[in-house]
């Protein structure tokens, strides 16, 4: 039997996040990752055909290169940008560009509306004023308190009360407020898309504006040769034992304490200070533990957990650029397609009522554009992911369809895409699943993430933290999860250790 001070399950970012930190404090830290390689949803490889670099999940990481949790581990990834980053094709095929040279994009809203390339201006300048305190706010355990006084100082209260305002928004509220023309109103529509929330939802326009601003930022990078490069360099600043092919079939506890983990094959590793686990929160309570071993209203939340919707996801290589007829696109990393404002909320309605869109609003990666090292000169890796109602049965052939439909929708606006496709890959629910760690919608964020209790790492059970995007502030390839899971363990273990263990069972018993 091995025995460490904590265990992590799984290699995601969060895990390795939260194990970099724990083993920086001291501890000795042994990760366990089911599958043969680390990494999670951040990894690549020659999926499609030989020399194209395809990202097999995630792909591009404003939220990695800006968060204050990543950027204090000094990784060695070396970031890549597309010449733009980010257009918006519309039906009409007029293009909203999102350039990290805020003249630029500025110029580009205002030919929707000339009011709109100051207003632009405006709104980025009230970013930078509270950028700090923002992303303290939101990549910090429940409650906020450094992030909230910051954001006080900053703003001060009135406008701090109308940000916090305009964050629980629907996106398209947001745009009308803000802006005059389509542009920029797609720009932070097409932006909140990447979640599981329409225009039309409540706190939409957090996810929008924050992730519009941080492209105007930080643009959309990636690293170069492929996500799996970030990984690496996680998994090289841990520097500690990581097992692969190591599958946790339960977590042990006595008394309500985590005491360590029995693996698939029967071995038991003993934690004697934690086990952290970055999976989702139903695999941990439900699947782990068991629901005989849980608070019972607990268990009658977790009925209630919402997942976000099913993706599908297609990567191509193809023998050159994609051959868009408004030139802008191709200047862009990411590429929004499938709908203007109206059309993206079809699609989500379409998606609340269980019926797979006829049109399906569409992100795209244009990665040798961002990435030259991806494939061979003259030729592009491309990718595209669309969501699906969740629960849906794909075969094989209902999953080429809909990758025939996707492609559709690009050649309208890029004829001759289609004939430069040298070899595809198309991976659907079954591999991708959902990508958010459950949904967006404002009722399963904050205290009610993954369900009603803290908006902490801490669980009911004491020395087991959840470490994944089902917890506060959930998706996004930040580390803030692994990072609050890492800091609440070594709370857990500091000078006020009982008090702060007293106090959160304390919290925990109130709410179940």
């Amino acid at each position: 039997m091995n025995e460490v001070d904590a265990v992590v399950i799984g290699a995601g970012p969060n895990g390795l996040v939260a194990a970099t930190l724990l083993a920086d404090a001291g501890w000795d830290v042994l990760v366990l990752e089911q599958r043969a390689t680390p990494g999670g949803a951040v990894t690549s490889a020659e999926i499609t055909a030989p020399g194209f670099t395809n990202d097999v999940y995630s792909a591009f990481y404003p939220l990695g290169l800006g968060s204050p949790v990543i950027g204090a581990l000094n990784l060695d990834v070396q970031w890549q940008h597309a010449p733009a980053v980010l257009a918006h094709v519309l039906p009409d095929d007029r293009v909203a560009l999102l350039s990290r040279e805020v003249e630029t994009t500025a110029k580009s809203v205002g030919a929707f509306a000339d009011a709109d390339a100051d207003r632009w201006h405006a709104e980025y300048t009230r970013w930078m004023s509270v950028r700090e305190a923002v992303l303290g706010s939101l990549l910090r355990p429940f409650p906020p308190v450094r992030g909230a006084l910051s954001l006080l100082k900053a703003a001060g209260a009135g406008d701090a009360l109308r940000l916090a305002r305009m964050l629980t928004l629907p996106v398209r509220r947001l745009g009308e407020e803000l802006f005059e023309g389509d542009g920029a109103r797609v720009l932070l529509a097409g932006n909140t898309m990447h979640t599981d929330l329409g225009p039309d939802q409540a706190g939409g326009a957090g996810f929008g504006w924050l992730l519009a601003m941080l492209g105007q930022d930080v643009g959309n990078p990636v690293p170069r040769g492929g996500a799996g490069e970030l990984t690496a360099s996680l998994v090289r600043r841990f520097g500690g034992r990581i097992e692969t092919n190591a599958r946790v079939s339960s977590v042990l506890h006595a008394r309500g304490v985590a005491v360590g983990v029995r693996l698939a094959d029967g071995s038991v590793v003993r934690a004697r200070r934690a086990v952290l686990a970055d999976i989702p929160a139903p695999n941990l309570y439900l699947d782990l533990i068991g629901e005989n071993g849980l608070p019972p209203k607990l268990a009658e939340d977790l009925k209630k957990f919402q997942w976000d919707g099913d993706t599908i996801k297609v990567d191509w290589a193809l023998s050159g650029p994609i051959p868009w007829t408004n030139p802008e696109a191709a200047q862009a990393g990411t590429i929004h397609i499938g709908g203007d404002l109206n059309g993206m909320a079809g699609f989500a309605h379409e998606l609340a009522c269980g019926k797979v869109p006829r049109t399906p609003f569409t992100i795209m990666g244009q990665m040798t554009t961002t990435d030259p090292s991806r494939s061979p000169s003259g030729t592009e890796a491309a990718w595209a992911y669309t969501h699906v109602p969740l629960g849906g049965k794909w075969t094989e052939d209902r999953l080429k369809r809909r990758a025939d439909r996707i492609e559709q929708v690009i050649e309208e606006r890029a004829p001759g895409f289609r004939s430069r496709i040298v070899k595809r890959s198309v991976l659907g629910p079954e591999q991708i699943g959902t990508v958010n760690g459950g949904t967006a919608a404002i009722h399963q964020q904050l205290i009610f993430r993954p369900m009603p209790g803290l908006g902490r790492a801490d669980t009911p059970f004491d020395r087991l933290y959840l470490a994944s995007s089902s917890a506060w502030p959930g998706g996004g390839v930040h580390g803030a999860t692994g990072a609050n899971a890492a800091r609440a363990a070594l709370a857990r273990w500091g000078a006020a250790g009982e008090v702060y263990r007293l106090l959160i069972q304390g919290l925990h018993k109130a709410v179940y």
